[in-house]
């Protein structure tokens, strides 16, 4: 059974129409709670879909700055929902509180002050064509979204492929995890590219900033503070793309046809 078939569940309902009301089946995502400890003590427990689940507990210890780079982590271990994680430093404690995440809950920003804007790249740009193309690799290759109707999808972009695709119910956990896929797999981020099916808030823009991702697509709109967010950042912010078309929100001049 592959990652797909594991969280997928089909369930009985009934279904609608003006005329009838029948019987039917539904695939459904499943919802499980990963339980983070770091260093034998509980951390957080995140709602999620079940699966990458290194790659999301890696991710989140980025987030929260508990972690900067691979180097820093000695193991990781999963268990029955449970991400036993143990940093070489052995003097780091977690707060006593147990952070609870909802799916949907936003997180992080509590470093932004300790962030500088990412530095430009001027040879760095990118074509609309492309941003079109990997956003269509994007929502064709969102198999658990396109059998459930219920999960966020985002990709990371290296160069003019797409590196690693992640679904979650949550849209924050779906960065998490590639955050985590690319500190794992020590991925050079100076000219990577996230792409996602989700409204980009500004905790999603904290999240990438601190990444160090210079470029976000969008399926979705971005927020009114996360566009303020992407250009303090210096992150080019293209949201809305969708019909061969796309709204450019900041660092317009880093796109060209």
């Amino acid at each position: 059974m592959n990652d797909v078939e594991k969280i997928i569940k089909t369930v009985k309902i009934s279904s609608g129409s003006r005329d009838a009301v029948t019987t039917a089946l539904a695939s459904v995502i499943q919802e499980v709670t990963l339980s983070i400890h770091v260093n034998g003590k509980p951390l957080a427990n995140i709602a999620c879909a079940g699966i990458h689940l290194k790659e999301l507990a890696a991710g989140f210890l980025r987030s929260e700055k508990i972690i900067a780079r691979s180097t820093d982590i000695e193991d990781i271990g999963i268990r029955e929902n449970i991400a036993n994680v143990t940093l070489k430093d052995k003097k780091y404690l977690p707060d006593l509180s147990v952070k609870n995440i909802a799916s949907s809950g936003a997180r992080g920003k509590s470093h932004l002050h300790l962030l500088q804007p990412l530095k430009s790249d001027a040879d760095f740009t990118v074509k609309t064509g492309l941003a079109l193309k990997l956003m269509d690799e994007l929502l064709n290759g969102s198999v658990v979204h396109n059998q459930t109707g219920g999960t966020h999808c985002s990709a990371l972009a290296v160069g003019k492929k797409i590196a690693a695709l992640r679904e979650d119910i949550g849209r924050h956990n779906t960065i998490d995890m590639l955050g985590g896929y690319a500190l794992l797999e020590k991925i050079n981020l100076r000219k990577a590219m996230i792409l996602t099916t989700g409204r980009i808030s500004s905790e999603i823009v904290y999240k990438i900033w601190n990444m160090g991702i210079p470029v976000i697509i969008s399926h979705s709109a971005p927020t009114a503070n996360a566009v303020a967010l992407s250009r303090r950042a210096n992150i080019l912010l293209i949201g809305y793309v969708r019909h061969g078309s796309m709204n450019i929100y900041s660092h317009e001049r880093q796109v060209i046809i």
